[in-house]
């Protein structure tokens, strides 16, 4: 059976939810599909120390406060968790959870979205599925010989599991070092990163982040100068964690390791290290599979946007992948801007 709707939003995490306020605003019929099984997206599967890197007044979406964590300035993630939760029940948005969407065709006048419980005809697609789902590995000599434990930030919780062992945490990006921040102490950490870590100043947060990107795309817009956005500041945000353990010296990174052995690790000067797990903070590419037979993807797996819309398919919309799709998108006070946007040129594109 194919049900129809005007709009099909993959993905009811912060960006889907966020779409689904500002279509709901506009009266435009939609239903959010989910993968997951509870509310909350990837924030229900993080680390378990993991830290906001903005107070909850400035970690919001659209139209709701997120409210202030008892004694907690950086809310940690069961909090978003809860937040979110609730802002899909006070918006009523339309989620149906458990829903596996496996492709996008393009069928006549419609979209026609393919899922493992049956099928739906939009006259428009939002794609709200981020990133967490795709974790990047790279391929470094040796990684499959390597006969420890690997694994990337996804399947990172915390320290206790790995008490007394030799871990190397490869990454010099916010997830890198608040691992490596989570492990000190408790393991023989090794610290490694492409280049020395870069700090952005103590007192700039999540706030000065959004800004920055903000700037960034406005002076693109604008055909002025790139500002660099928030990658002129620095990699890491210096949250508490963090800078507690780098002013206690337990942050010192080494340079990158050029291959990986049975045993553990080689590094330039031809010295060996042993290691008995690898953490890969590596990042991650877009989770875009479900549009792979409409051929839309092309740089990292980006699909070539103006703004949120795809070049070639007009009646499809990209949310929360990063800068590509919005300035600072992938957060969740920065996902509310281009949300809105989007709602709005699909509500014209309807009424057309």
């Amino acid at each position: 059976m194919t049900q129809r709707t005007d709009v099909v939003v993959i993905g009811g995490g912060q960006s889907g939810l966020a779409a689904g306020y500002h279509l709901r605003r506009l009266g435009v019929e939609h239903v959010i599909l989910d993968a997951q099984t509870a509310p909350g997206g990837a924030w229900q599967h993080t680390w378990d120390s993991l830290r906001l890197f903005s107070p909850a007044a400035y970690s919001s979406l659209p139209g709701r406060l997120m409210p202030v964590q008892a004694d907690e300035v950086y809310p940690d993630a069961q909090h978003v968790v809860s937040y979110l939760a609730d802002y899909e029940k006070r918006y009523e948005l339309p989620v149906q959870r458990g829903v596996w969407v496996e492709a996008v065709h393009r069928d006549a006048v419609f979209l026609r979205v393919e899922t493992d419980s049956g099928a739906w005809q939009a006259r428009a697609v939002v794609s709200a599925t981020g990133t967490w789902t795709r974790p990047f590995l790279p391929a470094v000599p040796g990684r499959r010989e390597f006969a420890g434990r690997q694994l990337h930030t996804v399947q990172y919780s915390n320290p206790a599991e790995f008490a007394g062992q030799r871990v190397i945490v490869v990454g010099g990006g916010n997830s890198g070092a608040q691992i490596a921040a989570d492990l000190a102490g408790t393991a023989d950490l090794t610290w490694v990163t492409q280049r020395p870590p870069r700090y952005l100043p103590d007192e700039i947060d999540g706030r000065a982040l959004f800004d920055a990107a903000t700037a960034r795309r406005q002076a693109l817009d604008a055909g002025r100068t790139d500002t660099g956005g928030v990658a002129s500041l620095g990699d890491i945000v210096a949250v508490p964690p963090v800078r507690a353990a780098r002013d206690a010296g337990l942050l010192a990174a080494s340079p990158m390791f050029t291959r990986l052995t049975a045993e553990g690790v080689v590094w330039a000067d031809g010295t060996e290290s042993p290691a008995d797990a690898v953490i890969w903070c590596t990042g991650f590419r877009p989770a875009l599979a479900h549009f792979a037979s409409m051929r839309l993807r092309g740089t990292r797996g980006h699909i070539a946007t103006i703004g949120t819309r795809a070049v070639d398919e007009p009646r499809l919309h990209l949310l929360g992948y990063g800068d590509w799709t919005g300035p600072a998108s992938a957060t969740l006070i920065g996902v509310g801007r281009p949300a809105r946007e989007a709602a709005r040129e699909i509500a014209q594109l309807l009424s057309a």
